[in-house]
């Protein structure tokens, strides 16, 4: 019965320091801040094993002891590590506030959160001048381009010309041409027609006062 009573005793002592092991441990987590893409965030890494359900909430602290929340997220710990980014455009020297919420823990992350004394924002601003020095060359191609169409027009304005001499001389023959032939076809009829009828008239008056002299005479 002794030995029975010990061995019991054993296991049950085993169980609790395998149950005490794979518990929720506030020591399974840690936050950083980091920047991502030139900008602030707050990465927080759970390493615990058991994956004991977990939430976490980040609160940044004010002066005077007034605290912001900026956000709070679930989490499910593993021994790789479960990593949860909250979108934070931190300040140099700022100091955040990790509580973790559990079953069995209910704690700050020791110590505080501290940002880094240098913000992300000189990173998106050292990259702005490498986009600004893009349109350059787009407006030297262009100036070329608008030079090169007057061309067209000049060509246009030598050949206007040539053509306003070539139509005025031929108007000029026309109407010469027609004063000419008319003059001359009308002219001659008329002097035709003229002498015709002073024959005819001659010629009938002669033969009229013949004939009016043979009669008196008989």
């Amino acid at each position: 019965m002794r030995i029975l009573g010990l061995a019991s005793g054993s296991a049950a002592l085993v169980l609790s320091l395998a149950g005490t092991a794979l518990a929720c441990d506030i020591k399974d987590f840690s936050a950083e801040a980091k920047c991502v893409g030139g900008k602030g965030v707050v990465v927080v890494t759970d390493t615990d094993p058991s994956a004991t359900e977990a939430t976490v909430s980040v609160f940044l602290k004010g002066a005077g002891g007034v605290e912001t929340k900026v956000g709070e997220q679930p989490v499910k710990g593993s021994k790789k590590g479960a990593r949860l980014t909250f979108s934070e455009d931190w300040k140099p020297s700022a100091t955040y506030r990790i509580h973790v919420k559990a079953d069995g823990v209910d704690q700050d992350i020791q110590p505080d959160l501290v940002t880094p004394s240098t913000a992300c924002r000189t990173e998106s601003a050292t990259a702005k001048p490498t986009a600004s020095a893009k349109p350059s060359p787009s407006r030297s191609v262009s100036a070329p381009a608008e030079s090169a169409t007057p061309a067209p027009s000049a060509s246009e304005s030598d050949t206007a010309p040539a053509g306003a001499p070539g139509n005025a001389p031929s108007a000029a023959v026309g109407e010469s041409n027609l004063a000419e032939t008319g003059g001359g076809s009308h002219t001659g009829l008329i002097a035709g027609v003229a002498a015709a009828l002073v024959a005819v008239g001659g010629g009938a008056v002669y033969f009229g006062t013949r004939r009016r002299g043979a009669r008196q005479n008989g």
